[in-house]
């Protein structure tokens, strides 16, 4: 994820507020959060601190191309739960009950039945997490039919043309 936009979002600001409070301007926190410039270390540091929050860096194995196709994913259906919650989250939790019912116990469904329990702005940033944990944990995604079959071939579409132009 974007640290800036990551920095933002924690924050619950604004890019103009972020690039007052951080000595810096709105087009420059917008080129860091659209890819056009990359900060510094210092710099992500000097911003978080201008709103009170401090960064952490994480190392872990680089993402598969399997990761990253979930990881696309669910990002889409990121945004279908902020579209509407209450239907992708009812469907979810049948899933997970179906789930539950075929695999018996298991770390990871309750992993996600705990989650499925929590509101939805704590649910969200799971969806798009980039850790080995996040990662494992969309291997057992109980968010099967969220998206449509035409709505999956859009976003794996998107995925192997973006795969393709970083090549």
């Amino acid at each position: 994820m974007n640290p800036i936009k990551s920095l933002r979002d924690k924050a619950s600001i604004t890019q103009a507020q972020l690039a007052e409070s951080g000595a810096t301007s709105q087009p420059t926190v917008a080129a860091y959060e659209s890819g056009r410039k990359s900060p510094t270390i210092n710099t992500v540091v000097r911003l978080a601190g201008s709103v009170g929050l401090e960064p952490s860096i994480e190392f872990h194995p680089p993402m598969t191309r399997e990761d990253r196709r979930s990881l696309s994913l669910h990002r889409a259906i990121a945004q279908r739960l902020m579209e509407g919650p209450a239907e992708v989250l009812t469907l979810a939790r049948e899933n997970l009950a179906r789930m539950n019912a075929r695999a018996g116990e298991s770390a990871w469904l309750k992993e996600w039945d705990l989650l499925l329990a929590r509101p939805v702005d704590a649910l969200l940033p799971v969806l798009a997490d980039r850790s080995p944990w996040a990662r494992e944990l969309r291997h057992v995604t109980p968010f099967a039919g969220v998206l449509s079959a035409a709505e999956r071939a859009a976003v794996y579409a998107g995925f192997r043309e973006k795969e393709f132009d970083s090549w």
